[in-house]
């Protein structure tokens, strides 16, 4: 059950208003994940719609704090995520925005970016969908934004985390298929 007419939010979203999020597809993420080569085919499936379509794409990379002000008390001592896969690397035009939370928002210029570029509704893809994808979309909608979730290129090392935060998500926001994702960039 969803609390929103998908249909009609659908009529909102387009290649020209649109920005596709490659998040935290990094090495030691990819290689954790339980579905690695279905993942990645589909994001990859995605990356080239959005290059065919001129959707930009936006990458983000977990980055450390420099040691010195890492919080006190942390979860993951020396955590090192690796760079990005290879299988999906970015290209010349794409942009890479280094985070430190697991929102896009909190810390970096994405908001501003979009809002310069008259940009609304943002697909979100990564790992993990119970973290950083779904704080993400959830604090997209908070500012106003189209969230739409890549229900097919979204993964996470926990399955039945990822799939109970597509459940929550699809409640609240748009989670949709490639195919349903591409035709809306074909407007």
């Amino acid at each position: 059950m969803s609390f929103f007419n998908v249909e009609e939010i659908k009529k909102f979203i387009n290649r020209s208003n649109s920005v596709l999020v490659v998040w935290d597809v990094q090495e030691t993420l990819v290689n954790s994940i339980f579905n690695k080569d279905e993942f990645i085919k589909k994001l990859k499936e995605l990356i080239d719609s959005a290059r065919t379509y001129n959707v930009p794409i936006v990458y983000t990379m977990i980055t450390p704090y420099p040691e010195r002000f890492q919080p006190k008390i942390t979860l993951r001592r020396s955590f090192n995520p690796g760079d990005i896969y290879k299988d999906v690397y970015p290209r010349e035009g794409d942009v890479i925005l280094r985070k430190n939370t697991p929102s896009i928002f909190v810390g970096t210029n994405f908001e501003l970016m979009l809002r310069n570029a008259g940009i609304n509704s943002i697909v979100f893809t990564g790992i993990a969908t119970d973290i950083g994808v779904e704080t993400s979309a959830r604090h997209a909608q908070a500012l106003g934004f189209i969230p739409i979730v890549a229900r097919e290129a979204v993964s996470s090392a926990d399955k039945e985390a990822h799939e109970r935060s597509l459940a929550n998500m699809q409640r609240l926001m748009l989670v949709l298929s490639n195919k349903e994702i591409i035709e809306l960039w074909q407007k």
